[in-house]
């Protein structure tokens, strides 16, 4: 049998909310984690820093006038016809997630374009239920924080932003929306299983008074653990983000996990 083809892992970094050290943290427990051969590649306005092992290339051109952009919207970049010469299947990973069990599944799992539900990573709110319409539709968006895809496929969703930028921004909250919209317009987008991603607020961190009496645990099928919301990541690693109603408590075994040694 040949050698399998190296896939794609894409991450991006702008501006100075996250540093080279994020990107190499997180190219390490990829590298720990996926067996298969990979090709870890981040997209950068500064890559100073980056470990030799990450290919730092420049972010790509959104396509907007020059200093018309919205950066909320720089992530569409990623679905051009032409993604800097780059071919495959690619994995997408934000930089505010710990990679914490296997990755080789999220290229095996089926589907055109597979994302994390984004209902997945929060507690059910049954308000929302008397807004039918408005429900179903969240219930489809997906978390673009790790989604999976083939450069170049899907031309059309970075498109129809650049079609009318005013029209997209007024119709969808995030990118993240646009991109489930058109997908699952398209029959293209699939989910990842329940519990591959994991909330560290929601699914690792006790609620309320159970949060005082055990400290954070990673879920037993938690292959990455994602911080949507607030704590973020960077407050968490540093023994900050708790509140009166939820304790963090110690969270060795995240570090670990970040730091590459778990």
């Amino acid at each position: 049998m040949g050698r399998q083809a190296p896939v794609l892992i894409l991450c991006m970094k702008w501006g100075t909310l996250y540093g080279a050290r994020d990107v190499n943290n997180l190219a390490r427990g990829v590298r720990r984690h996926l067996s298969r051969p990979h090709r870890f590649i981040c997209f950068t306005d500064d890559p100073s820093g980056l470990h030799p092992g990450v290919e730092a290339r420049p972010l790509p051109d959104l396509g907007l006038p020059p200093g018309s952009g919205d950066s909320r919207w720089q992530k569409l970049a990623l679905f051009r016809r032409d993604l800097g010469g780059l071919a495959g299947t690619a994995l997408f990973l934000d930089l505010d997630l710990v990679v914490t069990g296997p990755l080789d599944p999220f290229f095996a799992h089926p589907g055109d374009v597979c994302i994390i539900r984004d209902d997945d990573l929060f507690r059910p709110k049954r308000l929302r239920r008397v807004r039918r319409r408005r429900d179903r539709f969240l219930h489809m968006v997906g978390n673009t924080s790790v989604f999976r895809f083939v450069v170049g496929s899907h031309p059309e969703v970075l498109e129809t932003y650049l079609a009318d930028p005013a029209a997209a921004a007024a119709r969808y909250e995030h990118e993240q929306q646009m991109v489930s919209d058109i997908l699952d317009q398209r029959g293209a987008l699939s989910y990842w299983p329940p519990g591959w991603c994991a909330s560290f607020k929601n699914h690792c961190v006790g609620r309320g008074i159970r949060s005082y009496l055990r400290d954070p645990r990673c879920p037993d099928d938690a292959r990455i653990v994602l911080f949507a919301g607030s704590p973020k990541m960077a407050d968490v690693l540093a023994g900050r983000g708790g509140r009166w109603y939820r304790r963090i408590g110690d969270v060795t075994w995240l570090r670990r996990a970040w730091d590459g040694q778990g």
